[in-house]
């Protein structure tokens, strides 16, 4: 043993460290992702019914590997500081497999690449599994494609709400709760809002939570049967395969997150190129100076 250092082995010592295998992407750390590791854990909603937090985004890719990803806004933000131009991104994110599951998560950061993937990983870990029904009046078809009944969200001043609609009207609501909706698996739906709904990401947000609060109406069998109301997905999948099958999904999942961020990285440099969409210190348009440049008028006006 090194003076002054820790015994490496042994009574009293710390255990070795178990070497990370190369030939794997993914070494579970979590208890629920050793379940899912061991193949105990197999679809999504056992996961999140097993009382463990969800912590690793991998968990979401191995269980859900039909789960579509989408960037709702990307925020280029610009402060002027005394030692230059500072840039910073602010990304809002949400996924889902179009069949009862819907996350949503935001991130900032200095560059685009890693804010896209953190915001990606944020939505995976917030995801919810919603209830679909046939709660519209007008519409006896049986099948769980709409709303069970009105559910709304809020967040910030916007106010999102959703009512049930009846087979083969779609989903008539604003552009940006649509990508939310379609995501989550409901294909008709009436919505309406209240508040500056411009803000893309308090109407998101509000669109997320409005879906979530699905699972917060206790409903009885009685009700269930009525309106035909299920939980999660129709199709669930069960998995069993092994440790190398669960590598090959996340790889291709990944694959896929690099190609949306070269995308949003190519659009957002054409924006940057046309000055469009560029905020100054939390402003439209204009430039602020640093704070120490700043003349004070009030000084000069005393002096003249």
């Amino acid at each position: 043993m090194a003076f002054g250092g820790r015994p490496s082995g042994g009574r009293g010592g710390r255990p070795p460290r178990e070497e990370p295998n190369p030939a794997l992407d993914w070494i579970p750390k979590t208890t629920l992702g050793k379940l899912v590791y061991e193949g105990t854990i197999t679809t999504m909603s056992e996961a999140l019914r097993s009382r463990h937090v969800l912590k690793e985004a991998e968990i979401v890719d191995i269980l859900l590997p039909e789960m579509e990803d989408e960037v709702l806004d990307v925020n280029m933000v610009q402060r002027m500081t005394d030692s230059g131009r500072r840039v910073r991104f602010a990304i809002t994110a949400v996924v889902g497999n179009e069949d009862g599951f819907v996350g949503m998560g935001r991130s900032k950061g200095k560059e685009v690449g890693p804010s896209i993937r953190k915001a990606i990983d944020n939505a995976k870990l917030n995801l919810v599994e919603i209830k679909r029904g046939c709660g519209s009046w007008e519409c006896g078809c049986g099948n769980s494609h709409t709303l069970p009944f009105t559910v709304s969200g809020k967040a910030g001043s916007v106010i999102a709400e959703f009512k049930p609609a009846p087979q083969g009207v779609g989903l008539a609501v604003g552009d940006v709760p649509k990508h939310v909706l379609k995501l989550a698996g409901i294909s008709d739906a009436w919505g309406i809002s209240k508040g500056h709904s411009k803000t893309t990401v308090n109407y998101s947000f509000a669109s997320f939570y409005a879906m979530k609060n699905t699972t917060m109406v206790k409903v009885t069998q009685a009700q269930a049967d009525k309106l035909h109301i299920i939980t999660g997905p129709v199709k669930p999948i069960y998995l069993d395969t092994s440790p190398e099958e669960f590598n090959r999904i996340i790889a291709d999942k990944k694959k896929k997150e690099e190609e949306l961020i070269a995308k949003k990285a190519k659009e957002l440099a054409e924006r940057k190129a046309r000055g469009e969409n560029v905020e100054e210190g939390g402003s439209e348009g204009g430039q602020r100076r640093p704070r120490s440049g700043r003349p004070d008028d009030r000084r000069n006006r005393r002096e003249r």
